[in-house]
């Protein structure tokens, strides 16, 4: 269900915290990154749905698991659609959409592109914090994938050192 933002209406860095907030609750492990994702109906400021790395079960990443769960709430709703006309949903994630992945599993970028409804773009925009480092996978062309799909995509300076910070713990350092 949308709650109202406790954020002020497009305030990238504050959603970008909050994001940073949900990352913060991913196990640290060697073998992944520690993201955190938020779904915004940015036209009215409501925060749809919330995700972070290995929340539901499986190898899942943050933006899996924050799509799935509005999925489900919407599902739920048997007569109301995942996303109607009014809504410009946007999503924050602490790090770059997966393009690939290892585990086998559908990378992010797929999972935002599937997202889809009557041939127009579900997630218009997607704020994100950091590239993903080239550690497991090497080079990540989502965003590529998402411009190209008429996804904007949005970089939001100011919090790199602390989301790498976050998102590699439990990693070895070289």
């Amino acid at each position: 269900m949308a709650d109202h933002s406790p954020v002020a209406p497009r305030d990238h860095e504050a959603y970008m915290r909050y994001a940073l907030s949900f990352a913060k609750k991913a196990p640290p492990k060697p073998t992944n990154f520690c993201v955190g994702a938020v779904l915004v109906d940015e036209a009215f400021n409501h925060i749809l749905s919330t995700g972070h790395t290995m929340e539901l079960p499986g190898n899942t990443h943050a933006e899996q698991c924050c799509l799935a769960k509005y999925e489900d709430q919407q599902a739920s709703k048997e007569s109301k659609p995942i996303a109607t006309t009014s809504q410009k949903l946007v999503l924050y994630t602490t790090m770059e959409p997966c393009n690939k992945r290892a585990s086998g599993n559908i990378p992010c970028t797929e999972t935002i592109l599937k997202s889809k409804r009557n041939g127009n773009a579900w997630i218009q925009t997607v704020y994100v914090g950091v590239e993903e480092p080239e550690k497991f996978i090497g080079e990540n062309t989502g965003r590529a994938k998402l411009e190209e799909a008429g996804i904007e995509y949005v970089h939001v300076p100011g919090l790199e050192d602390e989301i790498l910070a976050i998102a590699t713990a439990g990693h070895e350092k070289e």
